[in-house]
């Protein structure tokens, strides 16, 4: 059985400080948020609303999910430039199944947090569930871009590889390092498919 990829959620309140209000990004003509202005914009605002939201998830789980998706939107209301308000709200979103709102939000999160790979391993979640594993695969490769030996990245990038038979040479290491690094079930998972990478050479 293969274990189960993790969403990225809910970046510590010590590492949001200046990843809100610190850049910008043009919304398209289908992005709800593409007739935001720039007037406004209340960065700490965004980040003390941000950091209420991650508290609640953390404390209360899945039963807050309403609670916390209003303090996200209120979040981006005070700023839509608040990459890690973006990322949570796309976590909420594809936790629901609302898999298209989900990939704008990670969208929105990468082009704000340029060298954090944790919106790009989402997005690849997000691709997978809609079925675009090509795509997803590069998701993979751009966290991995950003942050060299992500673990994350690895897992979904290798779990994804092995699922549908799109196997490369860096598959093989990034399956030792799964095993090396990775928890009980991760590393059991990659030994069973190094093996059979193995047989198969």
């Amino acid at each position: 059985m293969n274990p189960r990829p993790v969403l990225i959620a809910f970046v510590s309140v010590g590492a949001l400080v200046g990843m809100c209000g610190c850049g910008s990004s043009s919304g398209s003509s289908h992005s709800p948020y593409a007739n935001h202005g720039e007037s406004a914009r209340d960065p700490e605002r965004a980040r003390q609303l941000q950091a209420e939201a991650s508290a609640l998830s953390r404390s209360k789980g899945p039963a807050a999910d309403a609670e916390v998706e209003r303090l996200l939107r209120d979040a981006l209301a005070a700023d839509l430039y608040c990459g890690p308000a973006h990322n949570n709200l796309g976590v909420l979103l594809l936790r629901k199944g609302r898999v298209y709102e989900a990939a704008e939000e990670f969208e929105w999160a990468r082009k704000l947090m340029p060298g954090h790979p944790d919106p790009r391993v989402n997005l690849a979640l997000a691709l997978e569930t809609a079925g675009r594993e090509r795509e997803a695969i590069d998701a993979y490769d751009a966290a991995l871009a950003v942050y060299e030996g992500y673990l994350p990245a690895l897992q979904g990038k290798a779990r994804l590889q092995v699922a549908t038979g799109r196997t490369d040479d860096e598959t093989a290491a990034a399956l030792d390092e799964i095993a090396l690094r990775g928890t009980e079930p991760w590393r059991d998972w990659a030994l069973v498919w190094k093996a059979k990478l193995t047989e198969r050479q």
